[in-house]
């Protein structure tokens, strides 16, 4: 293996270093090695899931680099758990209400499309990974611990009552602590999911007894699907039946992976290697949430930017909080396209660290555009494009071989750039009227580009824009190009103007100068 993967500074493969330290080097006894996601399927698949699955698989592909070794990811869906409270996004409200504490593949579906809720949201997040590309096995609760695979575990726990208790109890509150039971029996009568005490617990046969919500003493076994465990002890104890040796966590979530790990050591297994990655926030700077269903969903990215540039932005530290909103779109969408522009002129040293080596697994396309996604914002912006056609009238005259059939990258980035504009832009734009300085250097530019040629260079223009500021003595030229940007397009923030008026031509240039200074 070349020493520049050994020495790679990029996470993924911190971290991939850091689980082959876990496994001393060896291949796991089953054969592979697993990587897991969770997911709780009590509301609707958000952003955040993704990035779970997409950084997981970086580091899983960083991993494989390094060792060879066979692996294997396994989206679980904790979807046996009771319904505990109603989501606010959902319809039929009521009608969920009433399911209350029924395992989440017995509350109908709200939409009416599946045979339950939680057959409705697994089909959304596979759906989304689908559309990622990404490898995996879907893994859900409610068929393991039906199927027995969890059997052995959950009979395994039972005889180390004791000990996960011991470990449970601290991090309670003293009520809380008087009726804990790591394990949730499913009334035989009603169908819920039950938090109650355990009455007595029998690891010989494999049951426990309750007081069933009628006040009767009920025995069932602890196999089955008869009972699942509390989300905690639940997560080590699939750690532990799965042989899981890859999983992160959100930070919010580092006392559970603590108690996990304990609960997994007591069993005699040895927990996962994993790191705690910062949330993300929407634009109140408040945490992103299923049941809120605030923040940017995955569709909503989409609509606007391509998949590459949501899994840059997952990649990008992972450590930190991030912001999650509209805003950030077209910034990670430009730097997509210059990281994947540059890992091509690389040295192999250098394109491991390029975060689109991790987001294309190291097959990275060719990507060479002729203008970027914020100058297609610029551009629709100054003509008001409703349609990708305009657009294209534009580009071709400027990049005569650039065409909707030879660059469908671009295309796309075009019909992102009229929505996006049309939904987020157009709908904040203000433009001011000019100081009488400023309308007597804006309107010698137009003068200016009267004496240009639509096929100026882009270089050309720039220099002729900039001098046109320092004839009218601007100290700070950045105020020159804000004045442009407010006054010409109605925004605080613009283009390189060399650049735009080469696209945009110096013809509909001086149109636009005309009739804004009207």
């Amino acid at each position: 293996m070349s020493e520049h993967v050994h020495n790679a500074k990029a996470w993924p493969f911190e971290e991939a270093r850091n689980l082959v330290s876990r496994l001393k080097g060896k291949l796991p006894e089953k054969g592979y090695v697993l990587f897991e996601t969770g997911y709780g399927p009590s509301g609707l698949p958000h952003i955040g899931t993704f990035g779970e699955v997409a950084r997981t698989t970086m580091v899983r592909r960083a991993f494989e680099t390094l060792t060879g070794m066979p692996t294997k990811l396994f989206a679980f869906s904790d979807d046996m758990d009771g319904l505990r409270k109603v989501p606010t996004n959902l319809p039929n409200q009521d009608m969920l209400a009433k399911y209350l504490n029924k395992p989440l593949t017995q509350v109908p579906d709200p939409f009416g499309k599946f045979e339950s809720f939680a057959h409705h949201n697994n089909a959304m997040l596979r759906g989304f990974l689908d559309s990622f590309g990404f490898d995996y096995e879907f893994k859900s609760a409610t068929d393991c611990y039906k199927s027995g695979v969890f059997d052995a575990a959950l009979l395994h726990i039972l005889r180390n009552f004791d000990a996960v208790m011991k470990i449970m109890l601290p991090s309670l509150g003293a009520d809380r602590q008087k009726t804990y039971c790591p394990f949730l029996p499913i009334s035989p009568k009603t169908g819920n999911v039950l938090q109650v005490p355990a009455t007595e617990i029998h690891p010989d046969k494999g049951t426990i007894v309750f007081q069933d919500e009628d006040g009767t003493l009920t025995e069932v076994p602890v196999t089955g699907g008869h009972c699942k465990l509390q989300w905690k002890p639940d997560w080590a104890m699939r750690w532990f039946a799965l042989d899981v040796d890859y999983e992160m966590a959100g930070k919010d979530l580092i006392d559970s992976v603590t108690l996990g790990q304990k609960i997994v050591r007591s069993l005699g297994g040895n927990p996962p290697a994993g790191f705690n990655y910062e949330l993300f926030l929407d634009e109140k700077g408040e945490k992103i949430s299923k049941s809120k269903g605030n923040g940017l969903s995955l569709e909503d990215w989409l609509t606007y930017a391509t998949p590459e540039s949501l899994s840059l932005y997952m990649f990008q530290q992972p450590r930190r909080a991030k912001k999650l909103y509209f805003d950030v779109i077209p910034k990670a969408t430009d730097e997509y396209l210059s990281f994947v522009k540059s890992y091509h002129t690389q040295e192999p040293d250098k394109q491991i660290e390029n975060p689109v080596h991790h987001i294309h697994s190291g097959n990275v396309p060719h990507l060479d555009l002729p203008v970027s996604f914020s100058m297609l914002l610029n551009l629709v912006s100054a003509s008001n494009a409703s349609d990708t056609g305009i657009l294209w009238g534009f580009i071709t005259r400027y990049a005569p071989n650039a065409t909707p059939e030879n660059s469908p990258f671009l295309d796309k980035l075009v019909g992102y750039a009229v929505k996006y504009y049309h939904d987020f832009i157009l709908p904040t734009k203000h433009y001011r009227t000019p100081s009488d300085a400023e309308k007597a250097a804006i309107m010698e530019l137009r003068d200016s580009l009267k004496n240009c040629a639509d096929d100026m260079s882009a270089d050309d223009l720039q220099t002729l824009v900039f001098t046109v500021g320092k004839n009218h003595h601007y100290e700070n030229l950045k105020d020159w190009f804000g004045c442009l940007y407010e006054v010409l397009l109605g925004q605080s923030q613009g283009p390189r103007m060399g650049s735009f008026i080469a696209l945009y031509t110096t013809s509909k240039t001086i149109q636009m100068i005309e009739e804004k200074l009207k």
